[in-house]
Formats: C-alpha cells, sequence, structure tokens
C-alpha cells in the first residue's frame, strides 16, 4: 500500500492521528473548505505540472487531461487506470494524463478553471456543490451503482451490521466533513437515527490504522474496498459494513462542465468510450488475469501486486459497475436512482433543497446514446 493511497481519501488530506474529535459541518462547508483551492486551480498547467502525470501510450492522439481526486496508487482508479495500460483510450484517439489533484474540491475547481476536461467524483460531492452554489457540473456517466466505501471493525470488540450497531460509538474517517464522514451520516439518518450519536474522529488510512479498532479506541473506520480487503487479508477477527446496504447517493460519477459539454463534445464522448471499452474488458475477463497483467505492465502498488486482494478487490468493483447485472448498460445514469440520491441528501440534510437533480445528468456522451 503506497503511502499516497494511505494519507488520501475523499480527495482530503487525512491526518493520522487517534485523538481529533470532528466537529459538526454545515452543507456550506465544501465551500469555505474549497476556497482556497482556487488560486491553485487559476495556475492551470503550472499546478498540473507539480502535481505530476501519467500519459498514456499515443504520441499522436488528441491530448486529454482527467483530473483524479483520487492517487493513482488504488484499485478504485481501475476503469482510468486500464484505459491507459491497456490502450482503450489511444484506440480511440486519445493521449490521456492522470493528473491527479488534492481531493474532490481542488477537482472541482481546477475543472472549472479550464485545466482539465473531465473528472470523477462522488454523487454526494456533486450534488451538493450544483445545490447549495449552481456550479455548472454534469454528470455525463455513472461508474459505480452503489458504495465503494467500507467499513472494517473488529468482530471480537463488536459487530458493526447494522444502523442501530453504531449508537454511542466513534467512527474513524479521512476527513472533516469529506464523503466518508456523511456516509456515515447517512447511514444512521436513513434509519431515523440522529447521526450525532456517532462520533467521528479523523485517523490514518492504512491498515495499520486497524489496531486503533483492536484496541477499542474506535468501533471502526471507513476506507476503500481495496484497503478493505487488505486488513482482511492481514487480520482473521477483522469484518465489513458496506453502507451501499442502507445509502443510494453514494455512487462514483464521470463530471464535465455545461460550457466544457458544449466545447469538447466528440473529445468526450471519446474518453467515455475508452472507459466503457475498459470497464467492459474487466467485466469480460471472469478470472481476471488478463487484467491484472495488463494493469502491472504500467504501474505497480501494494494492492495491486497482491493477487489475492486485488482479484477481491476488482470483483466486487465490478459488481459495483454492473449493479451486478451485467445485461444492464454500463456508465448509463438511472434518472430514478439519481434523483432519489438528491432525495436523500436534502432529507438528512446535506443538501439544499429545490434542485432540480433531472436536469444535472447527461448520458448523450456515452458511446450508443442518442445526442
Amino acid at each position: 500500500m503506497s503511502e499516497a493511497t494511505e494519507l488520501w481519501l475523499d480527495g482530503r488530506k487525512t491526518v493520522p492521528t487517534d485523538s481529533q474529535t470532528l466537529s459538526s459541518l454545515s452543507r456550506r462547508s465544501f465551500l469555505r473548505r474549497s476556497a482556497f483551492t482556487m488560486a491553485a486551480a487559476a495556475a492551470g498547467p503550472a499546478l498540473l505540472t507539480a502535481c505530476g502525470s501519467d500519459a498514456a501510450g499515443s504520441a499522436d492522439g488528441q491530448k486529454v487531461t482527467f483530473l483524479s481526486y483520487l492517487p493513482l496508487e488504488t484499485l478504485s482508479l481501475a476503469p482510468e487506470l486500464l484505459a491507459v495500460a491497456g490502450g482503450h483510450f489511444a484506440r480511440h484517439g486519445l493521449d490521456v494524463t492522470l493528473q491527479p489533484v488534492k481531493g474532490s474540491p481542488q477537482a472541482m475547481q481546477t475543472l472549472l478553471a479550464g485545466s482539465g476536461i473531465v473528472t470523477r467524483l462522488g454523487q454526494i460531492d456533486v450534488m451538493t456543490a450544483v445545490a447549495e452554489t449552481g456550479q455548472p457540473f454534469v454528470d455525463i456517466g455513472t461508474l459505480t451503482r452503489g458504495s465503494s466505501l467500507r467499513f472494517v471493525y473488529s468482530k471480537r470488540n463488536r459487530t458493526l451490521a447494522k444502523p442501530e450497531d453504531f449508537i454511542g460509538q466513534t467512527m474513524g474517517v479521512p476527513s472533516e466533513g469529506g464523503t466518508s464522514d456523511k456516509v456515515v451520516s447517512l447511514v444512521l439518518a436513513n434509519a431515523g437515527i440522529d447521526p450525532k450519536q456517532t462520533k467521528r474522529q479523523v485517523v490514518g488510512l492504512t491498515p495499520g490504522t486497524f489496531n486503533l479498532v483492536q484496541q477499542g479506541r474506535i468501533a471502526g473506520y471507513v476506507v476503500s474496498i481495496d484497503t478493505a480487503n487488505a486488513v482482511l487479508a492481514q487480520n482473521d477477527d477483522a469484518g465489513v459494513y458496506d453502507p451501499g446496504q442502507i445509502v443510494k447517493s453514494d455512487s462514483q460519477v464521470y463530471v464535465a462542465t455545461k460550457d466544457g459539454i458544449q466545447k469538447n463534445a466528440e473529445t468526450l464522448k471519446a474518453f467515455m468510450a475508452g472507459i466503457k471499452d475498459a470497464v467492459a474488458a474487466m467485466v469480460a475477463d471472469n478470472a481476471l488475469d488478463d487484467t491484472i497483467k495488463q494493469l502491472r505492465s504500467k504501474y505497480h502498488f501494494g494492492t495491486l501486486d497482491d493477487d489475492k486482494v486485488a482479484k477481491a478487490s476488482l470483483t466486487t468493483m465490478r459488481d459495483l459497475w454492473t449493479g451486478a447485472d451485467a445485461s444492464k448498460p454500463l456508465l448509463v445514469t438511472d434518472k430514478t436512482a439519481w434523483t432519489a440520491g438528491y432525495t436523500e441528501l436534502t432529507t438528512a440534510g446535506l443538501a439544499k433543497t429545490g434542485g432540480d437533480a433531472a436536469s444535472w445528468i447527461d448520458n448523450s456522451l456515452l458511446p450508443g446514446r442518442p445526442s
């Protein structure tokens, strides 16, 4: 597991301490936290150069920058990594740079600044930003049809199997007010439980943080799927809770701006075609051997280099991409599910009411969809 993977989730830097309790944040906390990134985002190419990059193999293709709020060293980014390593972008005439930026707020601001034309974000962050301030973000394709977060706990101490089990407990999260924090709140709110009945504590995201769980200092903590599988592989007492059993709005979506869609429609179509080809290849690769071989031809990090963890993680993610039904069209945003997610967020007080969520999606850039 790389340090980058361990220190960044929800796109916000983790403070590896077990003593900081989270304060209650308003819907406007996103705007306050992201304000400091505006100047950096406006720097455009200078910011991108400073952050580092990973270019595709086609020197003759049209250059495109994908803004990733995740570090490149995580299997959560498998579709983009395979689209580069497997040549899927190149076959659609693109030379794609996967550009990590420091979190969802910076990804949004950099997208607005025009330093990239597409990013991938959590539905929660997109809806919060659009509903609160009318930001011109559009969901152009849904990757995951469920939560890509997991809560890990020790079965020797307690079982976290239902919302009621979280009452009076302390959950570790990577950052104040981030997606993980909000997902914990949604698990409780959807069961009619006041989210304040579960305390939050900022912790590190390494598998080693599980020691705090075993010691009873926290009930569990929120991690990515591949980190959860690493914890399971290393600890016989580890248990995992999937918040997607309760939460509707924790999907992952590809995002462009309204202006960007007007200016770059054909390029965005090619990008989404490359992503679809990569996802389809992983769905068709039942054993995942070819997928892992192609990824390792270009990338190396802890959860990818461990066969057991890599296959378990990609299998789970594949079910999220297909909704456990491979007959459904990949990447298409279901309007009913999307708007239900917005209702969930407004009911829980995490997003401003009155928005027209159905107008925030555009499936026309996906292969085979009407323009």
